[in-house]
């Protein structure tokens, strides 16, 4: 099996070096190793560090695209490469690159698809409070929209299968962890987690500038994978939630108008009724509509699947 960890990096030529030499050189099952480092159009000379610290392939955006492209664009690569796994790491050396084994035992052994390293955010001193919490409540949705548990949704210490990676498609332009968990439920992959060690950075993060950019951000990724594959179910519930809403002032208004023999009074009621009733019923109609949608992108995903796996093969 051949093995291609790849490590999108931005400005951290001070790093890089050090992720690139701490990459284990043999591991169990794994016959070849290689080194992908994605340099999204660094300012400082992460490019020339990587290939002075054994880069295997290193390739560069020209201008800065964000993580999101520049994962998918790593995964590309590596699959055209012929990688029968990818692990995707940081280039800021948070991540302990010794771990990689027990990231991709699962794979190896049949057992996962994807393995994501939970890094015990919960116990972490040296995160702050506003990303310490910002990430919990984050994987809190991320494990309500996918429908299975996932501890730590924003975790970048990842391992896939060819198959997996071949199967997701990331839409989003800032960060990919959140939607390819969702996706990985409605796409038949096995995800599971593994606790990893997560060392406190050196300097600040490149990735994120602003803390309340960043949860703003993500929380719009997550609202639209999960309007993306939960659609009918988000509108249906609505839906029903609104009509049940709009049916209260309804049987207040025929209880006081033909029980009580108010007749043409409480026409607040009856408006009000009506006005949830009307939403109700068009939300019913976008969960049908949002359906027929998502069987023709189920369609479409599948026929980028066989051209993208065809296109990669090397």
């Amino acid at each position: 099996m051949k093995l291609i960890v790849q490590i999108p990096a931005y400005n951290e030529e001070d790093s890089i070096q050090e992720v690139i030499k701490s990459i284990p050189k043999k591991l169990p099952g794994i016959k070849k190793i290689e080194i992908l480092v994605i340099d999204d159009g660094s300012r400082d000379k992460t490019s020339e560090s990587a290939k002075k610290a054994g880069a295997d392939y290193v390739i560069r955006n020209t201008k800065n695209q964000g993580l999101a492209k520049t994962f998918q664009k790593g995964m590309n690569f590596a699959l055209s490469k012929r990688a029968d796994i990818i692990v995707n790491t940081d280039a800021d050396n948070q991540y302990n690159q010794s771990e990689i084994p027990k990231l991709i035992k699962p794979i190896i052994d049949g057992k996962a698809d994807i393995v994501s390293g939970n890094r015990q955010v919960e116990s972490l001193n040296h995160m702050i409070p506003a990303k310490k919490y910002g990430n919990i409540i984050g994987s809190k949705v991320v494990k309500l929209s996918a429908g299975y548990p996932i501890i730590d949704a924003s975790s970048g210490f990842r391992a896939y299968s060819r198959e997996a990676a071949l199967k997701l498609f990331v839409t989003s332009t800032h960060t990919y962890t959140h939607e390819t968990l969702i996706q990985s439920a409605h796409k038949d992959l096995k995800v599971i987690e593994i606790p990893v060690e997560f060392k406190e950075r050196r300097g600040n993060s490149k990735l994120i500038s602003s803390v309340g950019s960043h949860v703003k951000k993500s929380m719009a990724t997550i609202i639209r994978s999960t309007l993306m594959y939960n659609s009918f179910k988000f509108f249906t519930l609505l839906g029903a939630f609104l009509t049940l809403l709009g049916a209260v002032p309804m049987i207040r208004w025929l209880w006081l108008s033909y029980l009580d023999g108010h007749f043409g009074q409480h026409t607040q009621s009856l408006l009000l009724g009506l006005i949830l009733l009307m939403f109700g019923g068009f939300s019913i109609l976008i969960a049908f509509l949002a359906d027929i949608i998502a069987i023709n992108r189920r369609h479409l995903e599948e026929i980028m699947y066989l051209v993208k796996a065809d296109r990669l093969q090397g």
